[in-house]
């Protein structure tokens, strides 16, 4: 059950969105607005399919520019929320030729209570239906943001049976005179932003010129010029053979073998150590 309050388009993308796909009579979107042709005999609108309901939502716009009466007897600009009754409809009605914004519930393409205001271009710039379950309301802004109601009335019985069935209609009318045009802008949106996409050569003023850092790593083979000659440090021990033709006497004391090792080797005749200290 899509709800009208849901329904949102600033008519900024130069194409007539999948949302207003019932549109009639010229509608165009142009120069960021919903653009309506207002052609003497000719209905012109903007208008989504019937899938939207009014109950328990919420409409509002911005009515940009207005017709002129011209030579015409029945020129207007009309925001419509429409049942699928034929002639009934409830919303606003911008009069060209007596300058009266009328808030009106049709039964049959009239409402006999209707409210007429006198035209405003700043206080009624914005316009907004909206239906809270228990009522409907017709309030106005010079801005959008401040709103001032204007009439209420009881929620007709249509709006909560015709569900996912109504329409939003923006059209216009004239019965003769000058060819001219209403356009609307904002619906449910103060955003009145655009995003364009173009192309653009784009040329540099200066060279900018980055210095390369460079990282190697390599893979080497390592080879000696010379081969590494190590020092050979040499302990021997030598034997020393004594001889002698006498006695060979020991004097009390030691022998410090640190310093010499003495092998005594024995010749063959028989020798006789003194040894004082045994």
């Amino acid at each position: 059950m899509p709800l009208l309050t849901t329904l949102v388009d600033n008519f900024n993308d130069a194409t007539i969105g999948p949302n207003w796909g019932n549109s009639y009579g010229g509608a165009t979107e142009t120069g960021g607005r919903a653009r309506v042709p207002c052609a003497a005999g000719v209905y012109a609108g903007y208008q989504t399919g019937r899938a939207w309901t009014l109950a328990g939502a919420s409409v509002y716009l911005k009515l940009v520019t207005l017709p002129a009466a011209s030579t015409g007897t029945d020129v207007s600009a009309n925001f419509l929320v429409t049942s699928a009754t034929a002639g009934t409809s409830i919303g606003f009605k911008y009069n060209a030729v007596t300058s009266k914004l009328r808030l009106q519930a049709n039964v049959a393409y009239y409402d006999g209570a209707a409210i007429e205001l006198t035209y405003s271009p700043t206080d009624h710039l914005w316009l907004r239906l909206r239906e809270d379950g228990t009522n409907v309301y017709w309030d106005t802004s010079p801005n959008g943001s401040t709103w001032t109601n204007r009439r209420t009335l009881a929620t007709p019985t249509w709006i909560t049976e015709a569900v996912d069935t109504v329409a939003l209609d923006l059209y216009a009318y004239r019965d003769a005179g000058t060819t001219d045009y209403v356009e609307w802008d904002n619906v449910n949106t103060l955003a009145d932003g655009a995003v364009y996409t173009g192309t653009a050569a784009l040329t540099s003023d200066s060279t900018l010129a980055a210095a390369s850092i460079r990282s190697a790593v390599i893979d080497a083979e390592l080879t000696a010029d010379s081969g590494l000659a190590v020092a050979e440090t040499q302990a021997h021990l030598d034997g020393a053979v004594l001889h002698a033709s006498g006695d060979l006497t020991a004097e009390t004391g030691g022998i410090d073998t640190a310093d010499a090792h003495i092998r005594l080797s024995r010749p063959r005749s028989r020798w006789v150590v003194s040894a004082p200290w045994i």
